[in-house]
C-alpha cells in the first residue's frame, strides 16, 4: 500500500508541465498515506518479523517520512534527520549478508546521498556551488522527480542572484550592455553550461552527455535571443538602444552558430568511430560514408552562416575580421573531408575513375587548407594534424584505387569470357532453390543475413494453379446413389398400326 501511494505522488511529479495547485495538494496527500503506510508496515515487522527486516522496514519509514517534509519543503532539519538514519541502517545493514544484499545496500546509500546533501544545502550547512548542484541533480534513484523539481528552483534562484552582476557580455573585443533580467540568467546559464564542454574535466565526459549538453546551450542562447528582439520591438526610437540590443543580437547568435559548429563536429567524430567497425555489440547502425558527407554539408553551410554575420556591419574591429579569417580556413578543411568521403561512397559503388578523381581532389584541398593554416598567425594544432592524416589518406587511397581500377580493366575480357562460356543455348534454367517447406529434414538457413540482398525461400506465394478434376468424385457417388421415380407415364408413346 506504501508503494502504491508512492507510485500515485510520482506519477503527478512527472507530468510534462509539472503538478498544478490541485495535483499537487493530491501528491501531498499520497505522500502521507505512504508515511501512514510505511509506519504500519515497520510497526508489524517490529512485532513479527526478525532483527533485519525491522530494522529495514523502520530505513523504509524514515525515507518515506523524510519525502513528505522533502516535497512540503519545510522542516529541513527533520527530513535530513529522517534520511541520515535511513542511509546509517542500510549502511551497517551492507556490512552484512551475502554480495547480492551488499550491493543493494549501497545503491540505497547512493540513493539518499544527493538528498541529504542537498538538505544539508537549504539549511546552511554545505555551501555547494552551483556545478556540484547540477552533478547532484545528474544522480539516479527513486527520489529522483523530486529532487530534480527542487533542484531548478534552487538553480534559477542561485542564478538570478548571480545575473546582477553580469552587466555585460564580452565578444571579440565587443562590450554589449545586458539590461534585461531574463536575458541575463539565460546568458548565464549557456556560460554554466559551457564549462561542462570546454572546461578541464570536458575530455572524461561521454559523446552522448555532451550532446545533451549542447542542447541545453541552444535552449539557453535561443531564450536569451528571443528576450533581446522582443526588447528590440518595444526600443521605440532610441537608437542608441537599439544599436546595443543589434549588437548583443548578433554576439548572442555568432555564438550559438560556434556551438552549432562544435556540436556537428562532435556528430563527426561518433560517425567516423562507426565507420571502420562492422557492428558493436549493441547492433548499432554501421554509418555510412554519405551519412558524412551530409554532415560535412552542414558544417559548411554553418560556416558560411557563420562567416556572413560576423561580416556584416560597417565599422569591424581586427579581433572580427580575425574570426572571419578563421572562419573561412575551417570551410577548406571541411571541403577537403567532405570531397574525401565522397569519394570512398562512389568507391564503395564500384565507380573507379571516379573515386580516384575526387581522392586527387580532396587531397589538392587538403594541401592547399594545410598551407593556409600553417601561413596563419593562430595555428590550429588539432586542425593541422586532421589535414595531414587526411593528405596522406587521400594519396594512400587514391593509389589502392587506380591499381584496383587498372585490375578490374585487366580481368574484365576474361571475366566477361567466363560468363560468355557458361550461358546456354538450349535455355537450361538455373538450378531452383527449394523452399523450406520442401527441406524440412536438412538444417539449412530460408532466410538470409542481414547485410545480403536475398529473397527469403519458406513458401511460394501466391501459391501455384493446380488443376483439379471437372466433376468431384463425391458428386458422381451421390448421383448415382439417388433413386429417381418412373416417367414413363410422361412419355410420349409410339403409336404403331396392324402390319
Amino acid at each position: 500500500m506504501a508503494e502504491r501511494a508512492w507510485s500515485h505522488a510520482m506519477e503527478k511529479r512527472q507530468l510534462p508541465d509539472g503538478p498544478n495547485a490541485r495535483q499537487r495538494i493530491y501528491l501531498i496527500g499520497r505522500l502521507r498515506k505512504a508515511v501512514k503506510w510505511a509506519d504500519l508496515f515497520s510497526h508489524l515487522c517490529s512485532v513479527k518479523g526478525d532483527s533485519r527486516t525491522s530494522l529495514e522496514a523502520e530505513a523504509y519509514a524514515s525515507y518515506m517520512k523524510g519525502n513528505l517534509l522533502f516535497e512540503q519543503d519545510r522542516n529541513w532539519d527533520t527530513a535530513l534527520r529522517n534520511f541520515k538514519s535511513a542511509r546509517s541502517v542500510y549502511e551497517e545493514l551492507g556490512k552484512y549478508g551475502d554480495v547480492e544484499n551488499q550491493v543493494l545496500c549501497r545503491e540505497r546509500v547512493e540513493e539518499l546521498e544527493p538528498s541529504i546533501r542537498y538538505c544539508l544545502h537549504k539549511i546552511g550547512g554545505s555551501n555547494l556551488q552551483a556545478s556540484e548542484l547540477l552533478q547532484i541533480g545528474e544522480m539516479e534513484g527513486p527520489a529522483s522527480d523530486l529532487f530534480k523539481s527542487k533542484l531548478e528552483a534552487v538553480m534559477a534562484e542561485a542564478r538570478s542572484q548571480q545575473a546582477a552582476s553580469l552587466t555585460e557580455f564580452h565578444w571579440l573585443g565587443n562590450r554589449f550592455p545586458i539590461t534585461n533580467a531574463k536575458t541575463r540568467v539565460a546568458i548565464l546559464k549557456a556560460q554554466e553550461l559551457e564549462k561542462d564542454l570546454h572546461g578541464p574535466s570536458a575530455d572524461s565526459v561521454s559523446a552522448e552527455k555532451r550532446l545533451v549538453t549542447f542542447d541545453k546551450v541552444f535552449t539557453a542562447y535561443h531564450e536569451a535571443r528571443s528576450c533581446i528582439r522582443s526588447d528590440l520591438a518595444s526600443a521605440g526610437s532610441a537608437e542608441n538602444v537599439k544599436d546595443d540590443l543589434n549588437g548583443l543580437d548578433k554576439a548572442v547568435s555568432a555564438v550559438l552558430g560556434q556551438r552549432t559548429i562544435e556540436r556537428n563536429q562532435l556528430l563527426v567524430s561518433i560517425a567516423k568511430s562507426k565507420l571502420t567497425r562492422r557492428r558493436d555489440d549493441k547492433n548499432e547502425k554501421v554509418t555510412k560514408p554519405e551519412e558524412l558527407v551530409r554532415l560535412y554539408d552542414l558544417l559548411l553551410q554553418n560556416t558560411a552562416d557563420l562567416s556572413d554575420l560576423v561580416s556584416s556591419g560597417r565599422d569591424r574591429k581586427p579581433e572580427e575580421v580575425t574570426f572571419a579569417e578563421e572562419c573561412e580556413l575551417k570551410s577548406l578543411a571541411f571541403r577537403a573531408e567532405r570531397c574525401f568521403y565522397l569519394a570512398r561512397s562512389y568507391s564503395l559503388a564500384g565507380k573507379r575513375s571516379e573515386a580516384y578523381a575526387l581522392y586527387c581532389r580532396a587531397r589538392s584541398l587538403a594541401e592547399n587548407a594545410l598551407q593556409k593554416f600553417q601561413a596563419h598567425s593562430k595555428t590550429d594544432q588539432v586542425m593541422i594534424k586532421e589535414l595531414k592524416t587526411l593528405y596522406d589518406e587521400c594519396r594512400s587511397y587514391s593509389c589502392i584505387e587506380h591499381a584496383t581500377g587498372i585490375i578490374e580493366e585487366v580481368k574484365a575480357p576474361e571475366n566477361l569470357s567466363k560468363k560468355i562460356s557458361t550461358i546456354s543455348l538450349t535455355g537450361a534454367d538455373k538450378k531452383v532453390e527449394k523452399y523450406l517447406l520442401e527441406k524440412l529434414d536438412l538444417y539449412e538457413p530460408a532466410i538470409s543475413e542481414s547485410n545480403v540482398k536475398a529473397v527469403p525461400r519458406i513458401e511460394p506465394f501466391p501459391p501455384a494453379f493446380q488443376s483439379i478434376p471437372r466433376n468431384p468424385i463425391v458428386l458422381d457417388l451421390a448421383y448415382n446413389a439417388i433413386d429417381f421415380p418412373s416417367i414413363e407415364n410422361r412419355m410420349k408413346k409410339d403409336k404403331k398400326g396392324f402390319i
